[in-house]
């Protein structure tokens, strides 16, 4: 069964001495596999391990990777002293400079740029990755469950239109047979015939749709990551579509293939989140 390419999976759990730990990932559209992680300072070792641990369940899509820490018991406030100083000394020369007598406070200070930081306990991240492995896990899982369900619903959506095309095309074709029947008897020469045949005549056009329904249909009911296919056969069909529009010479099987163009342009909208 096919997957979208959008979704969402996230997981939380105590990890200690960081406390409570959440993993979120959210997938989007996007032509290939990327990885965008928000994580924790000290957790850029672990990058490659969450990585694996995604692309086991994902081929396409771009797929943020967030990682936020609460009430960990190796938590606390850091100063920066240097920064600190150099802020005063800085803030002094240009009150006297300017005139400025405002004091200053210990409130404005600790707002200045980098002067506070939050620090984590000084455990490496890598002996922790047992425990945030199973988070992880757990996340893509989830992530991967709301992929086929959304997948599900692209799978009915794009089966009936591509029943609607295969339908609409038999009609036409129905309507061709008929009318090369007809033109050809009111020709003379069989000059004139070759000339209808070659210029006016769509049978061709027509047989070639329907392959490309075909073989639409085919790769929609196949699982894997089958995206980039789906996406070049709806190319093709449009493709044939226009040629055959431009070609025929009867109003209805115009007004039809005009009608099997919007259908195509839509199931082509909806590829393009398919994995």
């Amino acid at each position: 069964m096919i997957q979208s390419m959008t979704g969402f999976g996230s997981s939380h759990g105590r990890v200690l001495p960081f406390g409570k730990m959440t993993v979120e990932l959210r997938s989007a559209n996007h032509k290939f596999l990327e990885t965008i992680f928000h994580l924790p300072v000290g957790f850029l070792s672990l990058e490659d391990k969450i990585k694996k641990c995604i692309e086991s369940k994902t081929k396409r899509g771009r797929v943020t990777c967030a990682i936020n820490i609460a009430g960990g018991e190796g938590s606390g406030v850091a100063i920066n002293k240097a920064l600190l100083k150099n802020y005063i000394r800085s803030l002094k020369k240009a009150g006297r400079e300017f005139g400025i007598k405002d004091d200053l406070s210990l409130n404005t200070l600790m707002h200045l740029p980098g002067v506070l930081s939050l620090e984590e306990g000084k455990v490496p991240a890598e002996s922790i990755w047992p425990r945030l492995k199973v988070l992880v896990e757990r996340s893509v899982k989830e992530l991967a469950r709301t992929r086929a369900k959304e997948g599900k619903a692209l799978f009915v959506f794009l089966k009936r239109r591509a029943q609607g095309l295969k339908e609409q095309l038999e009609i036409i074709k129905t309507r061709n047979k008929k009318i090369t029947k007809d033109k050809l008897a009111k020709l003379q020469t069989d000059d004139e015939r070759c000339a209808f045949l070659k210029d006016a005549n769509v049978s061709e056009e027509i047989e070639r749709l329907a392959f490309h329904i075909r073989n639409f249909s085919g790769k929609l009911a196949k699982a894997g990551s089958v995206g980039k296919e789906l996406d070049f056969i709806a190319q093709e069909m449009q493709r044939e579509a226009n040629t055959l529009a431009a070609k025929t010479l009867d109003t209805q099987v115009s007004a039809r293939v005009v009608q099997m163009k919007s259908q195509i342009e839509k199931i082509r909208e909806q590829v393009q989140n398919i994995e």
